[in-house]
């Protein structure tokens, strides 16, 4: 089993999170060519190591795994992965199922029976599950955050998908995606830059569009078309019921309900309202406070209201233009804990929105 602690495996120094050791660091990888971080990334894994991916999934994390997936095939012994979240959102569902994703989840598996492991699409502080396992590479696209540390960190916030980055890597080794590793890539694309309407960088596009001469148009579409569940629709009418407008503002709070990500689909739906600013959007999934951030990224960035508020309560964070919270109840100050309603999330945010 592989054991990552505070020092570089290549040399005997220790290492602070983002310090230069060996090339294998945040700061030490971006000075690097796509082929020179490519080899240096490969430098990690030997041909009877049993390989460990680990992600939340979500389209950009899926599409990235499958892609180290490939790019590790015939290096290693064996690549799994597994995803630490319960995969409940249809389109994710779809794209697993249509595009043959190999997935299993982590709970079950044994992490005894691997030697090496990768996180992508997320970093160790970012959910509990990842706290205590030993990585030795995270590819990220989120802020670096605290409190962490890895043999090899690629983390590029300016990147607006980790499948850009997968692209990046699957092209500096000569290889040319499958059309389903192609479609899962482009995918995850498209949804975490919003079709290019959020954050996104010139990679991005030269990315996409290299994809899409290789992708299949008929799972693409099918994958997007796979958005709701009949029974979802009530939660539409509970919002459009509770939702307050207040300073160019939507709050709304939906009540319990079994699964968060039909919070992303409302918080998402109101961002087309005209002259709306802010969408917030809160529901209860068994004794988690969840809450779904969007903002128009003018003057405001949803990612760091939630990574400098809401962290003190539990785990937060996200992009400029979205993002999220996983709040326990028993966190939250003493008056938000029982009863709460749309009334109570625009206190709780009010003060700290300008």
């Amino acid at each position: 089993m592989s054991s990552n602690n505070n020092h570089c495996k290549s040399c005997s120094n220790e290492r602070g999170s983002g310090e230069i050791c060996n090339g294998h660091s945040v700061r030490g990888l971006r000075r690097l060519s796509n082929k020179d971080r490519l080899r240096t990334f490969l430098q990690l894994f030997k041909r009877d190591d049993r390989v460990l991916v680990l992600i939340v999934a979500d389209p950009d994390s899926m599409g990235s795994a499958f892609a180290i997936k490939r790019l590790l095939s015939r290096r290693v012994t064996e690549v799994v992965i597994a995803y630490c979240n319960q995969i409940k959102r249809l389109n994710n569902i779809a794209m697993r199922e249509i595009l043959k994703i190999p997935m299993q989840p982590l709970r079950g598996t044994k992490r005894d029976e691997f030697t090496k492991f990768i996180l992508v699409d997320s970093q160790p502080t970012h959910k509990k599950e990842l706290n205590n396992i030993p990585f030795d590479a995270v590819i990220d696209h989120h802020p670096l955050a605290d409190g962490w540390d890895a043999p090899f960190m690629d983390i590029r916030p300016e990147y607006g998908s980790v499948c850009t980055m997968m692209a990046e890597y699957l092209k500096s080794a000569g290889i040319k995606p499958s059309m389903a590793l192609a479609t899962a890539l482009f995918y995850g694309i498209k949804v975490d830059t919003k079709n290019f309407t959020a954050k996104a960088c010139t990679q991005d596009i030269r990315v996409f569009q290299a994809l899409f001469k290789r992708i299949n148009q008929y799972w693409l579409s099918k994958i997007e078309k796979s958005d709701m569940r009949k029974s979802e629709l009530k939660y539409f009418k509970i919002a459009l019921t509770e939702m307050k407008f207040k300073k160019k503002r939507i709050f709304a709070h939906i009540g319990k309900l079994s699964n968060a990500d039909v919070l992303v689909l409302i918080a998402d739906f109101f961002t087309h309202v005209h002259e709306v600013g802010w969408v917030i959007i809160s529901g209860q999934v068994g004794e988690k406070l969840i809450i779904i951030l969007r903002c128009d990224g003018y003057k405001k960035d949803a990612g760091k209201l939630a990574q400098n508020f809401l962290s003190q309560y539990g785990p937060a964070g996200g992009h400029k233009q979205s993002a999220r919270a996983e709040l326990p109840i028993k966190n939250l100050p003493e008056n938000f804990r029982e009863n709460f309603n749309t009334a109570s999330l625009i206190r709780l945010f009010m003060q700290h929105l300008k």
